[in-house]
C-alpha cells in the first residue's frame, strides 16, 4: 500500500525529515502496524517512534487511534502530544 507520511515537531527533528512516500508490505494494515514497521528500520526510527512514547496520529487529517485501518494513498501524520495553557 502506498502512503504519504508526515512528521511534525520533535519527531521531524529526531528523524531529520518532514515526510516521505512509502510502500508498505501487505501485513501493515493499521496505524500500529505502520508504526511498528517504521521502528523496524532501526535508529533513529526505533528511538523516535518507540512504543513507550506517546505519539498522536492523523489519517487524512483526522485524529485516529492505533487500531485504525490504513487506506491506499492516505496521508499519515505523526506528532507529539500538544500541550497548551
Amino acid at each position: 500500500m502506498k502512503l504519504e507520511l508526515r512528521f511534525f515537531a520533535s519527531l521531524r527533528e529526531g528523524l531529520g525529515l518532514s515526510g516521505e512516500s512509502i510502500e508498505t508490505p501487505p501485513e501493515v494494515k493499521t496505524i500500529a502496524d505502520l508504526r511498528n514497521h517504521l521502528i523496524q528500520r532501526g535508529n533513529p526510527w526505533a528511538e523516535v517512534l518507540a512504543s513507550g512514547k506517546v505519539i498522536r496520529c492523523a489519517l487524512n487529517q483526522e485524529m485516529v487511534r492505533d487500531s485504525t485501518l490504513l487506506v491506499e494513498g492516505a496521508e499519515v501524520a505523526f506528532f507529539p502530544p500538544v500541550t497548551g495553557g
